[in-house]
């Protein structure tokens, strides 16, 4: 299926990190505990996040809804946009056209 896009795709995955970084226990996706993210300095954790924004990006072209922590993300093809939750709270919207 794939995830379609037509801005900077790096863009998109810069966005798409720093959503992913609100929702708090996103490391968890990364089997990291708590306590070992805190002890990353920022930018070990921003490196951290990037990969895994392009690694569910990537992810969502198979699924369109993955959970990330207690949160979770969504492929909604029909507005061109990825939906990012926590719990049940739409937190971001990131723009894929």
């Amino acid at each position: 299926m794939g995830v379609k896009y037509n801005r900077r795709y790096q863009d998109i995955v810069a966005d798409l990190a720093g959503a992913i970084g609100t929702i708090e226990d996103s490391y968890e996706l990364i089997e990291m505990e708590a306590d070992d993210w805190t002890a990353l300095d920022a930018d070990e954790r921003r490196e951290y996040l990037r990969t895994l924004a392009d690694d569910l990006f990537y992810g969502l072209g198979s699924s369109p809804r993955l959970s990330v922590g207690s949160g979770k993300i969504e492929y909604d093809p029909g507005n061109h946009v990825l939906k990012v939750y926590t719990s049940d709270n739409l937190i971001h919207l990131i723009q894929l056209i």
